[in-house]
């Protein structure tokens, strides 16, 4: 997990030319919510590493997908085994930029509404997100929230004939992230 926050920084330094302020963390938080008429499916990851470069607004995270916890150990082994193949795909990344960075004072506390765009990768499949958020700027630290859905069609999760309109297509994910900063 080290080394995975040292490559996640790295990542971070070599996308940004700029000497910008740079915020991590290793410990953020994603959740995702299903509700459908067989089952209501909900999930939370605590390793959620990301990082932030403030004077370019790129932002990035990397989640290991074995380390989401569902109530059920079944739900839990169907998600990685059936559902995103967790074993051919460990993890899930986000490489995008604030795209209104520039009217936030980073410098200042209080809340911005935030847009970030970018690409997501989950399940070996790569697609464009753009989506509205919130930051947070408190005592040095930035808390960055945003929730929005996704397809599951649209990242190749399959979901099982037997099971098929029962579990939503769709989930919810809500990402919440304190970052400290390294410089």
């Amino acid at each position: 997990m080290k080394l995975n926050s040292i490559l996640l920084i790295v990542m971070l330094l070599i996308a940004s030319a700029s000497m910008g302020q740079k915020y991590v963390t290793k410990t953020g938080t994603i959740k995702f919510y299903s509700d459908a008429p067989l089952e209501k499916i909900e999930a939370i990851n605590n390793q959620v590493n990301a990082a932030l470069d403030t004077e370019t607004g790129d932002l990035v995270f990397r989640v290991l997908m074995k380390s989401f916890i569902f109530e059920k150990a079944l739900m839990q082994e169907h998600f990685n085994e059936n559902y995103v193949e967790s074993d051919i795909y460990p993890n899930a990344t986000f490489l995008g930029k604030i795209i209104n960075a520039g009217e936030i004072d980073f410098k200042k506390a209080g809340t911005y509404k935030t847009q970030v765009e970018g690409k997501l990768t989950l399940h070996g499949v790569t697609k464009s997100v753009k989506e509205n958020g919130t930051l947070s700027v408190s005592d040095g630290k930035i808390m960055a929230i945003s929730v929005f859905p996704i397809l599951l069609s649209d990242y190749e999760v399959k979901i099982p004939g037997a099971i098929a309109g029962k579990i939503s297509e769709s989930i919810d994910i809500t990402v919440e992230v304190t970052m400290s900063s390294v410089n």
